[in-house]
């Protein structure tokens, strides 16, 4: 019954004759449920109005370009070739670290304009972010990418897995390991993670710091499992990444009670 198994179809709609695909709304709609979540902890803890919308007219379209332009840049070889194919991101290749780079350097530029503190917009945005990536995993299972190596059937039916996962699972005769899944999975942990910690009030940058150990953690693990891995000679770049977050993400956490930079809490008020 294999050769019967028909993938989901990619394309959600069409606007006229332009196709929507699932890709760009699963990832539109982690990006304004994540944006709506900051918003309104935004307010509660009295950031100025209208922050993150302001912040999001800049964060996204460059968040967008930096992961795209970190996607191609590690598959040269190809685009090098397929000059017309870089801009066509809605089939899927872009680079959440590239995104991420992209995002942060833009949120540190726009707090140091608005002269407020990153560290607390970072904190309040960090459970937005780990759920839009949860989400956004979705729009690379509608393109049957990021899995990991060929399983057999019976392996996917013992993860207890619904038939509309498994069959998206089928690609060209063989059935690959849900990578993508077990990444979401693991974000959407972490996001309920963020959420309780806000109850404890850690010390400011704490709560995105927890994200990127969280987030990297993970990632390590199951991008070891997958097989379309950005490389860079024979080191996996997400791996590599993810390593180096970690130890960062530590060495500032340290640096920063050390120095007695950290010593504002989540709750406090203070934007400063």
């Amino acid at each position: 019954m294999n050769e019967t198994i028909q993938p989901l179809n990619p394309i959600a709609f069409h606007l006229g004759p332009i196709p929507v695909h699932w890709y760009g709304v699963i990832i539109g709609s982690g990006l304004a449920l994540g944006l709506y979540i900051a918003i309104r902890e935004g307010n509660r803890r009295k950031l100025p109005q209208d922050t993150f919308a302001d912040l999001m007219l800049w964060a996204i379209p460059i968040a967008i370009i930096c992961a795209r332009i970190y996607y191609v840049m590690f598959e040269w070889d190809y685009y090098s070739q397929h000059l017309a194919d870089i801009p066509k991101i809605w089939g899927g290749g872009i680079a959440i670290h590239g995104a991420l780079i992209g995002s942060v350097l833009t949120a540190y530029f726009f707090t140091k304009k608005r002269e407020i503190s990153f560290w607390k917009l970072a904190d309040i945005a960090a459970p937005s972010i780990i759920l839009g990536q949860a989400i956004g995993r979705w729009g690379n299972f509608m393109n049957q990418e990021a899995h990991g190596g060929e399983v057999s059937r019976t392996f996917l039916e013992n993860l207890h897995l619904p038939d509309f996962i498994i069959n998206q699972m089928y690609i060209n005769g063989v059935y690959y390991q849900p990578t993508f899944l077990y990444e979401s999975v693991w974000d959407f942990a972490g996001f309920i993670v963020l959420m309780l910690l806000r109850r404890v009030n850690l010390r400011r940058g704490e709560m995105f710091l927890s994200y990127v150990i969280w987030y990297s953690v993970g990632r390590f693990f199951v991008e070891g499992m997958r097989t379309d891995s950005l490389m860079l000679g024979s080191l996996r770049m997400a791996q590599t990444i993810s390593i180096a977050l970690i130890i960062v993400a530590v060495m500032i956490l340290i640096y920063r009670r050390k120095k007695g930079l950290a010593e504002a809490r989540y709750l406090d008020e203070s934007n400063t």
